[in-house]
């Protein structure tokens, strides 16, 4: 017999030291291909205490001031004084940058298809081995998993009412996680359980913590009707969060893995996405595997599914695709992948020109999530050839 169960997603603010480091990578992979489209572009970043190091390989024509884009990024987050976690004008700022290995670069430039049988559509080889999902479920409008979705809903709002004043008492580090109870037959009906951990000034009290996010948060994101008295909510329970930022902890890109996707709802390849430009199949078969799996939802082909991509370095097409309907499809397992084939390029060349990847489109990624939100390419509905 089924029982009920508990599932929990966290989320964490732009001001999170991890995702200062993978706006910065992205607003660098950015500023890049707005000059060179065709840049190859694999950017991390490390910040820790005054110290902010952008290091990696980046083989471009374009001629970019990456210092300028580093303050600039971490001012738009909003650490304006080291007493607030960092001092955008002020901080050092290290850049190290490299070009790619030519090793790496001539399994890029030419895949084997392209090498051995002169297959011009398939020209760009894949940047790495790896293994990629996608995921996409009903329990949303986004067709994102309810969890995952209210975390990131949560974390935004933390940071629009820090910004627009409604709390000017916020600093930007901030976390939050959402605990949904799901039925017997896996639908989610209630929220369990709300944690928020957020830094604040010295001098505002836990108790006025407590009830601003309760008034300005949670009971303007959360649904009524998913809340009940047995809810819990825990506001900065330490009591104290006034260090934050890059001062309390070092922060660096690609360490958020689970928030970027679907709060441990779906599986995970391991590849981050900051910093790397569309011919890394980490970021690109990925968002491809989102736009497949959301696609076979919202087309009404199944209500829940699951996408794995796997690559090899150098070669274009994929070394397998998975699909995984868990039960709820309406055609054969066998269907799904032909219509996989008949409706989406996925080799990385075919990749980059569906989802439009030699944009500077990927800041807007690199906090709140990478799936989700409505305008993005990979987000699109489309009516798919079955």
């Amino acid at each position: 017999m089924k029982q009920r169960k508990l599932f929990t997603s966290e989320s964490v603010t732009e001001g999170h030291p991890d995702k200062v480091c993978d706006q910065i990578s992205d607003a660098v992979l950015d500023a890049v291909l707005a000059q060179d489209s065709m840049a190859r572009v694999a950017c991390e970043t490390v910040a820790s205490k005054d110290l902010v190091l952008v290091t990696g390989e980046i083989t471009t024509t374009a001629t970019v001031d990456f210092e300028a884009i580093v303050r600039q990024t971490i001012r738009e987050i909003g650490y304006t004084a080291k007493e607030i976690g960092l001092d955008a004008d002020n901080c050092r700022v290290m850049v190290e940058l490299n070009a790619q290995s030519p090793d790496i670069a001539q399994g890029v430039d030419a895949s084997l298809e392209a090498r051995e049988q002169d297959e011009e559509e398939a020209v760009i080889g894949a940047g790495d081995q790896g293994l990629m999902f996608g995921y996409a479920c009903r329990e949303t409008e986004e067709l994102m998993p309810l969890p995952i979705s209210l975390a990131h809903k949560l974390a935004k709002k933390l940071s629009e009412v820090r910004k627009n004043g409604t709390l000017n008492y916020l600093r930007p580090d901030g976390k939050t996680q959402v605990t949904v109870e799901y039925n017997e037959v896996n639908e989610p009906v209630r929220v369990d359980t709300i944690v928020i951990s957020t830094q604040h000034d010295e001098e505002v009290s836990h108790a006025q913590i407590v009830a601003d996010l309760k008034a300005h948060v949670i009971e303007t994101i959360i649904d009524p009707a998913l809340m009940d008295e047995a809810t819990r909510i825990f506001i900065n329970p330490t009591g104290r969060f006034v260090i934050g930022g890059p001062d309390g902890d070092a922060g660096l890109t690609g360490r958020k893995i689970i928030v970027d996707t679907y709060g441990g709802y779906a599986r995970h390849g391991g590849g981050a996405f900051s910093g790397k430009d569309s011919t890394k199949v980490d970021r690109s078969a990925a968002y491809m595997a989102r736009f497949i799996a959301k696609n076979i939802v919202a087309n009404g082909l199944a209500e829940k599914c699951e996408i794995q991509l796997s690559y090899a370095i150098g070669v274009a097409e994929p070394t397998s695709i998975l699909v995984e309907d868990f039960g709820t499809a309406n055609v054969s397992n066998e269907q799904l992948v032909n219509i996989i084939k008949r409706n989406f390029k996925l080799h990385p060349q075919g990749i980059i020109e569906m989802l439009q990847l030699r944009q500077p489109i990927f800041k807007q990624t690199a906090a709140y999530g990478h799936f989700g939100q409505a305008n993005l390419p990979w987000e699109q509905v489309i009516e798919l050839a079955v």
